[in-house]
């Protein structure tokens, strides 16, 4: 199953576990459970402390791999076969499970080990979804701490009727004790804040008892990241609030053009940013998202002032605003409300679980193209959806599209509905924008890709300038029209939304940000606060 490469790398992991383990397999008559097979015996012939048992009363669902400590009595399964994304986290479950230390603080690791239900984990996820390690993951550590979390992940591939019956739309998708739990990436913060309620109001009292920052970073993608370093650097006072470190780079699968990095992944790019931003004495409160801010001026005390959704309020002499941009949306009946039941937005994600099913892509520029030409080997067929009456895209892209048989384009269409059945997508409707004539679409999945919408809905009324579009309106360094506050990236009316500009916009932004600091005095309670 695995390749001699493969092998060897594994060996050396496995050389750091401390305690036994077993891979304790329940098997149908599936390609899929042979191969599993293979791989659990492939996995034991590398270290003595891995044993391989056949039970095939053990578990309803099959073919599945247990990763089990006969010790602590912890189960960290896999239905399906756990390659692809998924590889990383089998390895990570038996370094793990074997004792391997858990790269995370006393403070968390406790709070695992008190959670006193007993939780049955169902994860469900695609082999080519980025994010769903993530969650994965989170859930395994949280089970090689605390016997009484029972994680396993599903691949929806090997369970079609499952995912159907279950009407799993979007992945990841985690279930716990068989009520829907969430879906999408979510961190291991993120999780223990939902599971222990009392998490969040700790945590928000914590960011409230903050002293005042030289540089207040939000956003923690490109941008934010580099604000953040280059802040830290002049060892000046630094925090960063981030939703997520990474932002739509973790949406974001091939990455060619980052310079000098031949070729990446952006969940690899994302870890590198977060990797980088823990070097340097930098307050790190992920999970946050700001709602208000006050400026320095306006405020009675000098600093300026943001309110955080969970309730917290922060200080600071400057600002740097690099919350990025999301994806942006049709606006048309019927698509919140069939959301991660047919309406998607990425897919490397929720593409494998449309498979030999009819499906459209909204939108003709690069990522809608590029969408198509994904979803053509695996879907029965697409339909491309383009509002103007010409494609975006580059043309070697459009060529591809139109080379492939299972690939529809259709120019001059607006979408103006997406039609469910109650529980799913069953197709959508479009204006002829030539005739003005209603057609209908029997299908599947919409795969949503018509370009990008600015964070900034919580500035609209704070006095910093905004375009029409809810771009900040940034200066030459990366000022905006409240002083003291500094925006970067794709959150600005900078031109060009790649990952190394907002990267350059960021470390712009926070010289500025540093020059301000130095031309203009503290305020008189920053001595009080210190002392």
């Amino acid at each position: 199953m695995l390749d001699q490469s493969m092998k060897q790398q594994l060996k050396t992991y496995l050389e750091n576990l401390k305690t036994e383990i077993q891979l304790v397999l329940s098997l149908d008559e599936s390609d899929t459970a042979n191969q599993l097979a293979s791989l659990a015996n492939d996995i034991a012939s590398l270290n003595d402390k891995v044993t391989v048992t056949t039970d095939n009363n053990a578990h309803d669902r099959k073919p599945i791999m247990q990763v089990v400590n006969p010790e602590k009595q912890t189960a960290l399964s896999f239905a399906g076969l756990p390659m692809g994304h998924e590889f990383t986290s089998l390895v990570l479950a038996l370094l793990h499970s074997g004792g391997h230390p858990l790269k995370l603080d006393r403070d968390t690791i406790d709070q695992i080990a008190a959670l006193d239900q007993d939780l049955e984990i169902e994860i469900f996820i695609s082999l080519s979804c980025q994010n769903c390690p993530d969650v994965v993951q989170a859930f395994n550590m949280m089970a090689a701490i605390n016997p009484r979390i029972k994680p396993v992940m599903i691949d929806g591939a090997s369970f079609q009727q499952e995912v159907t019956d279950r009407e799993i739309m979007a992945v990841p998708t985690v279930m716990v004790n068989g009520e829907v739990f969430g879906q999408g990436r979510m961190t291991l913060n993120e999780i223990l804040n939902k599971l222990d309620k009392g998490a969040a109001e700790k945590a928000t009292q914590a960011i409230s008892n903050e002293a005042p920052y030289d540089v207040l970073v939000f956003g923690g993608g490109p941008a934010g990241s580099a604000a953040a370093i280059y802040s830290a650097r002049k060892g000046i006072r630094t925090g960063i609030v981030a939703d997520r470190f990474g932002g739509q780079v973790m949406d974001t699968m091939a990455i060619e053009n980052f310079i000098s990095v031949k070729a990446t992944e952006g969940p690899k790019l994302a870890a590198g940013l977060e990797e980088h931003v823990k070097d340097y004495d930098v307050d790190i409160m992920t999970e946050q998202r700001a709602i208000n801010i006050i400026s320095a001026e306006e405020s009675e005390d000098g600093y300026a002032h943001i309110t955080l959704e969970s309730g917290a309020t922060l200080k600071s002499r400057s600002v740097i605003i690099s919350t990025g941009a999301r994806w942006r949306e049709m606006n048309v009946p019927g698509e919140q409300e069939y959301r991660n039941k047919g309406v998607a937005y990425c897919p490397h994600c929720d593409g494998p679980l449309f498979k030999g099913k009819r499906t459209a892509v909204i939108g003709g520029g690069n990522s809608g193209i590029e969408a198509a030409i994904d979803l053509a080997g695996i879907v029965e067929h697409v339909t491309v959806l383009e509002f103007s009456d010409t494609l975006r895209a580059d043309q070697v892209l459009i060529d591809k599209a139109n080379s492939l048989p299972n690939v529809e384009i259709i120019k001059m269409a607006q979408t103006t509905q997406v039609i469910g059945d109650g529980s799913r997508v069953i197709g959508l409707q479009y204006k002829d924008r030539n005739t003005n004539e209603l057609k209908q679409i029997e299908l599947a999945g919409i795969f949503v890709q018509i370009g990008l919408v600015p964070n900034s809905e919580w500035l609209k009324n704070s006095g910093v300038n905004l375009t029409d579009r809810g771009e900040i309106i940034v200066g030459a360094h990366g000022d905006t029209s409240m002083k003291g506050v500094f925006a970067a990236g794709d959150v600005t009316t900078v031109p060009y939304k790649q990952i190394i500009i907002a990267m350059g916009e960021g470390s712009k932004a926070s010289l500025g940000a540093f020059d301000y600091l130095i031309r203009n005095s503290a305020p008189e309670t920053a001595t009080e606060v210190a002392a």
